[in-house]
């Protein structure tokens, strides 16, 4: 391995692994590549290992959490979905023009899945994404103690190029909650793509922030550019909990021996 040659790659800067370097530099001597195809591979090589720590990186920052692709979602399930529409929003031309998306549904039939696969394609586009529950959001910018602090932890919701809040309307909120929301979502309007999953109509938002005065123009700016796709379906998870076998009928695991 030309080990001095490696050296100085990585110490001018190069991503790649001192094994993979080694590696091609042996490769391109044995196959005789001209300097220009030499240095044509190194590039490409570079690229691939920035893109993957640059895609590392951003996934690790969107906090998707644990959650299952899309080729386990039983689209024959529902009694009502558009898939055509989710097609199309897996091309990603909504983030693309600050447009937003709204998964709407009762609990347990897919509207987080969904919303976190759209949120891995984004990234695995380039798009930075951010992923919480909308109570978890609202929690975090509540206990900022200053205006600037506010600021700053405000600003990590609005550059991400793809938010995603999830669960608005499973717990009640304050009116200053509700103006926090409405602060973020007016930042974000017409220029960063925001995805919500919720189990309540519109006209029902104002029942999560009892009192608040904000909530018609939130809902205003939200649903200027928005997909709705609406998830008719009874919850997947009591379906697999009714499908699992009683505990009893369980093979039970052989005891080890001591």
């Amino acid at each position: 391995m030309p080990t001095d040659v490696v050296a100085d790659l990585r110490a001018l800067g190069m991503r790649a692994t001192t094994e993979t370097l080694g590696a091609f530099l042996e490769a391109a001597t044995k196959s005789r590549l001209s300097p220009v195809q030499t240095c044509e591979r190194l590039v490409e090589i570079e690229r691939c290992h920035r893109d993957a720590r640059n895609l590392a990186a951003r996934t690790k920052a969107a906090t998707l959490g644990r959650f299952k692709t899309l080729d386990r979602f039983d689209w024959a399930h529902p009694r009502s979905i558009n898939r055509d529409l989710y097609t199309r929003l897996l091309d990603l031309d909504f983030v693309e023009h600050g447009h937003n998306v709204l998964f709407r549904g009762q609990a347990g039939v897919g509207k987080t899945m969904l919303a976190q696969n759209l949120g891995l394609a984004a990234l695995q586009k380039g798009f930075t994404v951010r992923f919480a529950t909308a109570a978890a959001v609202l929690a975090d910018l509540l206990k900022q103690e200053s205006l600037p602090a506010l600021e700053r932890r405000l600003g990590r919701y609005v550059r991400a190029d793809l938010l995603v809040l999830d669960e608005i309307g499973y717990l009640p909120c304050d009116s200053r909650s509700a103006d926090l929301l409405y602060n973020l979502i007016s930042r974000r309007h017409l220029e960063r793509s925001t995805i919500i999953t919720t189990n309540l109509a519109f006209k029902q938002w104002a029942d999560v922030f009892p009192g608040a005065a904000c909530v018609g123009a939130l809902v205003d700016r939200f649903v200027q550019h928005c997909h709705v796709m609406d998830i008719d379906a009874d919850s997947w998870r009591q379906k697999e909990s009714l499908a699992a076998p009683p505990p009893s009928s369980r093979p039970r695991k052989p005891k080890r021996r001591s």
